[in-house]
This record gives structure tokens, sequence and C-alpha cells, in this order.
């Protein structure tokens, strides 16, 4: 679990097909590596990867094909090896971002950036190829100041089409200089995390999950929530 507080950044290479290195400046380096053992779990680009070797700076991880099917460490064209990173968060710890799994649903595309007198604005939708891709993993969950993680970033949705087509985030100073949205170029992909309450909501509401095990008690539906103050 993490939060969607970038810690550091890093720089990622792969070593074969699946197997990848990420490597940090010194500063950066003490960030991640402090307290890191085998085993840990480190969001990359908010990707959950699990640290099979501590180098000096850095560390290896091995990725999944589910992995590098559903975000932009598989994706060929990726334009920039610069990664956010950040370590899973520890029981007590604070939460200044949102719940973050790790489990990315799919990848998004920067339509546009614009700067503002106090923040940043980044328009994203769905790559041409993985349109399907966005239908079925995304849209459903882009709300009106939502949650949403864009590179494992914790960002609110400031706006939305109605239709799941595209989402606007505002990006403060602090955020955008010390992540690698800073780096992002029209039509650069970013892996993208819907946030997991709608998820389950969802799974609640729907009629053939719940009508299947009722026992006794009132279906959850949008008009039961709504009847009941929702």
């Amino acid at each position: 679990m993490f939060t969607g507080l970038v810690q550091s950044l890093g720089n990622l290479r792969l070593l074969t097909e699946d197997r990848l290195e990420i490597l940090c400046s010194f500063t950066h380096a003490k960030l991640i590596l402090t307290d890191l053992t085998i085993g840990d779990s480190v969001a990359v680009d908010g990707a959950c990867l699990t640290v099979e070797q501590i180098l000096p700076q850095g560390f290896i991880a091995t990725v999944s094909p589910e992995t590098l099917d559903r975000t932009t460490i598989g994706q060929s064209d990726r334009t920039s090896t610069c990664v956010n990173l950040e370590t899973s968060l520890r029981v007590g710890g604070k939460i200044g971002g949102h719940f973050v799994t790790g489990h990315i649903d799919g990848i998004g595309r920067l339509v546009s950036i614009k700067a503002t007198a106090t923040s940043w604005e980044l328009r994203f939708a769905a790559p041409q190829s993985l349109t399907e891709q966005w239908s079925n993993y995304l849209s459903r969950y882009l709300v009106s100041k939502g949650s949403i993680a864009v590179n494992g970033v914790s960002l609110t949705i400031a706006d939305c089409d109605p239709g799941g087509n595209w989402f606007t985030v505002a990006v403060i100073p602090h955020t955008y200089a010390n992540t690698n949205l800073s780096q992002l170029q029209t039509d650069g992909w970013v892996n993208l995390e819907a946030d997991i309450l709608g998820k389950y909501v969802e799974k609640l509401i729907l009629p053939q999950h719940a009508s299947s095990s009722s026992r006794g008690r009132e279906i959850i539906t949008p008009d039961f929530l709504a009847a009941n103050g929702y």
C-alpha cells in the first residue's frame, strides 16, 4: 500500500525483457534505500514492484507479463527513463495522499499542459491503441473531485468527460518540480490507477453481486443508497 506521495526520482533501465534496474542519485538513493530490504515493495511510476537485489544506489526488480502489458514499463516507445519512486506505507504512517495499491489499471496519454498562476493543468485521455483497455478498466472510475494516481502521484480530478474519455488535474508547483510530471511531453504515456474505494462500491451495487447472497439483508442498489441519504 502506498499514499501517492513521491519520495524521489530514479532512472529505469531494462536489463532483460522482464528484469529492470532502478538507479538514483546519491541524494535520492538515501531517501529510498534507508531500511529497504529484499522483498520490500516499491512503487515505480505507480507500479508496485518487489525488490530482489539492493544496489549501492538503487535496486533490481522483475516485472510480470501483466505489468508489462498494463504499464508504461512494457511500452517500447517510452520517451523517458525517469521514474517516480515511493516505498510502501508503514503502519502508523501519515496518509497525505490517498490509498494507492500500486496495481495499475491502464495507460493514459497527455493531451495538453497549461501553466496557470498557481499550478499546471494537465489533461489526459486514452491512447488510441489502448482505448479498449481504458474503457474496461478506467473510464467508469473517473469522478470529478475524486482521486487518481498518475505515475504514482496522488492527484485530484479537477474535471472529467461525463463519458469518461478524458480528465484534467491541477498539479501544484512542489509536486510538479519533484516528480517526473514536469518532464512529460504531449502524447507521452503515463500509468493510471483509479481510487480503490470506487471499485469496492461498484462491486457492492452491481445487481449480479448483491442479489446472489443477500441473506435477509436489503440489496444495495443506487436507489437504496439514495433513499438512505447517500
